[in-house]
C-alpha cells in the first residue's frame, strides 16, 4: 500500500523530469506522460543559461547564484546568533531576559505581509534597498527568532552544572560557548540549518518585494520565466527550471512549482 501511494506521489516528479528530456513538439502532440522519443538535454542548458526571463537571455545561472549568496551567510549568521542567544537565555541570568525571549518569539508569529512597508522604508534609510545584502539582512531579522527558540530550548536541557564548573576553571563567557556548548550543538544546528535554508531559499515574497532586477532569487526568477504571457511556453525548458525548487518542509526531493509533498 505505501509503495502504491509512493508511486502516485512521485508522478508529478516522473512527468517534469520526462518532459524536460525531450523536445518540445512531443510535448505539442500530446506526448506528456510518455517517455521522450528522441532524448535531448538542450532544455536543461537553455534554463540554466539562454531562457530569456528579462531583458536579456541570462537564463537561471545568475539567479541561481544571487539565491546562494543570500541563503548562504543567512543562514550562518541567524544559527550563530541563534545559538548564542540560546546559551544566554538559558545559562546566564540578566533583568528582563524573559521577556526579551517573549519578544523574540513574538517575532516568529509575525506575518510576511505585515512587515514589508516598515522593512522596505528601514532598508532605505540603511542603503541596502535592492541588493542581495539587503536580503540576508531581511531574512536574518527573521530567521533569528526561530533560531533563538531552537537553541534555547535544546540549551535548556544541557546540564548547568558542567557550565558552572567551566566557571570554577577560569573559562569565561565566549570560551564556555566555544569549547563546551556549541560542540555539542550538533543535532540542533543540523535541524536549524534545514529549517532556515528551505525557507529562505523558497522564500518568493521578500525577494520580490526587496530585490530589483539584478539581485532577484530563484524564486522570482523561475515565477517569471513560467509565468511569460508572451511567445511560445517551453515546457520542456520549464520542467528542469522547476526542478530547482525543493519541498519546504522536509527537504525530501525535487518538486515543480505548485507540489507540495505530505510533509
Amino acid at each position: 500500500m505505501l509503495l502504491v501511494f509512493c508511486l502516485y506521489y512521485l508522478l508529478p516528479l516522473y512527468v517534469m523530469v520526462t518532459n524536460s528530456l525531450k523536445p518540445l513538439s512531443e510535448i505539442q502532440a500530446g506526448g506528456m506522460m510518455a517517455l521522450p522519443d528522441a532524448w535531448t538535454l538542450a532544455p536543461w542548458a537553455s534554463a540554466w543559461s539562454t531562457a530569456q526571463i528579462g531583458v536579456d537571455h541570462t537564463g537561471l545561472r545568475p539567479y541561481f547564484l544571487n539565491s546562494i549568496l543570500m541563503v548562504v551567510p543567512a543562514v550562518a549568521l541567524s544559527t550563530v546568533l541563534g545559538a548564542l542567544n540560546g546559551y544566554v537565555l538559558t545559562k546566564w541570568w540578566f533583568r528582563f531576559d524573559t521577556i526579551i525571549f517573549g519578544l523574540l518569539l513574538f517575532g516568529c508569529f509575525i506575518p510576511f505581509q505585515m512587515v514589508l512597508i516598515p522593512m522596505a522604508r528601514m532598508l532605505g534609510l540603511m542603503g541596502l534597498a535592492g541588493n542581495v545584502p539587503g536580503l540576508v539582512f531581511v531574512h536574518l531579522v527573521y530567521g533569528i527568532g526561530f533560531s533563538t527558540l531552537y537553541f534555547r530550548n535544546y540549551y535548556a536541557q544541557f546540564p548547568t552544572e558542567l557550565v558552572r564548573a567551566a566557571m570554577i576553571d577560569g573559562a569565561w563567557f565566549f570560551r564556555i560557548f566555544w569549547r563546551i556548548m556549541l560542540p555539542s550543538s550538533g543535532p540542533i544546528a543540523v535541524v536549524c540549518i534545514i529549517w532556515q535554508f528551505t525557507n529562505i531559499w523558497n522564500d518568493f515574497l521578500f525577494g520580490a518585494s526587496f530585490a530589483d532586477f539584478d539581485s532577484q532569487p530563484m524564486t522570482v526568477a523561475l515565477n517569471n520565466l513560467v509565468q511569460s504571457s508572451t511567445g511560445v511556453k517551453e515546457y520542456n525548458v520549464h520542467s528542469p527550471a522547476r526542478s530547482w525548487r525543493r519541498c519546504p518542509p522536509c527537504w525530501s526531493m525535487w518538486l515543480p512549482a505548485g507540489f507540495s509533498c505530505a510533509a
